[in-house]
């Protein structure tokens, strides 16, 4: 079916209480696995490709991106196409020629007011091209610099940044960690309540792998609304192919292993977007 704006599936899931599942697109395998686990549950799912992953191929947006939205434009259930976490303005400017319907603008590393006109500048942009926009102000542990473990977005400042910056929606840090590859956060929800009930825009949830499924279902029930699951697809394809190789130790073609990832994403794809009440 046609691809699905951002936009459209964070309205809906919104408006009816549930999560939405975006989850990070690395290889073809990746697109595959996530669109058949949406599938597999009966649900919508948004593919993200990170400026991370865009520069794992080599800076060059086109053929990973052509590849998903091939794959999401041939899936049985809506699927929408995002730019994640994106600080180069030329690959922002991108974001159109693909699919996409959104991207994630990523400004917090620069102090308060430049990050508020940078995003201010790339929201006005995104609007005129007719896209979403996603941004950050209080920053995800588990990345190096103002990424730092504990802090905890302030509601106010938060409403205040969606006024002055005009964004769609907001990434807000509320105990979740980036590349977490154990099940243990546990999430601020009275802080959660607050920020959705001070800020207008649908928000966040970044760094989704290390939170426990209950949490998550706290989290969409108190709020939160677009859920960015990346490490879970990777524990799974990589165990997959770990578990292989212990059983098989002569195989070369790479079809057989990067298969049983794939299925195993698709499963761990199937399991969060069931989670999130979708």
């Amino acid at each position: 079916m046609p691809l699905i704006t951002t936009a459209e599936l964070v309205r809906s899931a919104r408006a009816d209480g549930r999560g939405v599942g975006a989850f990070n697109v690395i290889t073809l395998e990746h697109a595959e696995a996530i669109v058949a686990g949406a599938e597999a549950a009966g649900t919508p799912v948004i593919c993200q490709i990170s400026e991370n992953a865009v520069r794992f191929h080599g800076g060059s947006l086109g053929p990973l991106a052509s590849a998903t939205a091939a794959v999401a434009e041939a899936a049985r259930v809506p699927v929408g196409l995002h730019l994640d976490h994106v600080t180069d303005e030329a690959l922002l400017r991108r974001a159109g020629d693909f699919g996409f319907g959104s991207a994630m603008y990523d400004a917090s590393a620069l102090p308060h007011e430049e990050n508020v006109a940078a995003t201010r500048a790339a929201a006005d942009w995104a609007h005129a091209q007719g896209l979403w926009l996603e941004a950050e102000l209080g920053e995800i542990g588990g990345k190096d610099g103002v990424h730092a473990p504990g802090v905890r977005t302030d509601p106010d400042a938060a409403r205040a940044f969606v006024a002055a910056t005009g964004v769609d929606a907001l990434a807000v840090a509320v105990g979740s960690s980036h590349a977490m590859t154990t099940r243990t956060a546990t999430l601020d929800h009275d802080l959660i309540a607050r920020i959705a009930h001070t800020v207008p825009a649908p928000l966040v949830l970044h760094g989704s792998t290390g939170v426990p499924d209950d949490e998550l279902r706290r989290a969409v029930a108190g709020g939160m609304t677009k859920i960015n699951i990346g490490t879970a697809l990777n524990i799974a394809f990589t165990g997959a192919i770990r578990d292989f190789f212990t059983g098989d130790t002569h195989t070369v073609d790479p079809r057989g292993y990067l298969a049983t990832g794939r299925i195993r994403m698709a499963e761990a794809v199937e399991h969060l977007l069931r989670v999130l009440g979708c």
